[in-house]
């Protein structure tokens, strides 16, 4: 399996504005790095609808990192609250939707916590690259990515065209 190029896209208020750390984005890079992944791009950005949507956007078609990820990975403000918007930019940004692996990660969540099935995150396609929304918190981030690794490679290498099954 073939290394994917992933990059992560931490979404957080408070961490775009430097009043917290962001530990999510690193500690979700050292993870997929850990996978045998490469982590080609890591930021973070404010809760906001636009603001996502244009750096998935970006990423996607090789304004932001050239060559465009194969992965985008986005962690936080996928909850109920006023302010989590993460679905509603991705869902803005793509063109096929890719529900399994939401699914996947709801499902690797509910081993840990019954407040899983509050997550709105959602997954799909954008040119070639593959956006998955993960929880913000750093567990939750890591516990997501650990319920869609494996998959991750394949994903990657469908969406180039070089799968050979």
């Amino acid at each position: 399996m073939t290394a994917a190029r992933v990059a992560i896209v931490t979404v957080s208020d408070r961490s775009a504005r430097g009043e917290r750390e962001d530990v999510t984005g690193p500690r979700l890079a050292g993870a997929v790095e850990a996978a045998g992944h490469d982590v080609v791009h890591r930021t973070v950005v404010e809760d906001d609808v636009e603001r996502i949507r244009s750096e998935l956007e970006g990423l996607a078609d090789g304004a932001l990192v050239a060559p465009p990820p194969d992965i985008v990975l986005t962690a936080g403000g996928t909850g109920l609250g006023p302010r989590d918007c993460t679905p509603e930019a991705t869902r803005a940004a793509i063109t096929r939707e890719a529900p399994g692996l939401g699914e996947a990660v709801r499902a690797a969540a509910r081993r840990h916590t019954p407040h899983a099935d509050l997550s709105r995150g959602i997954a799909g396609i954008l040119g070639g690259t593959l956006i998955v929304n993960l929880p913000g918190s750093p567990g939750g981030g890591e516990d997501g990515w650990n319920a869609i690794q494996a998959t991750v490679g394949h994903a990657a290498e469908q969406l180039r065209g070089t799968d050979h099954e």
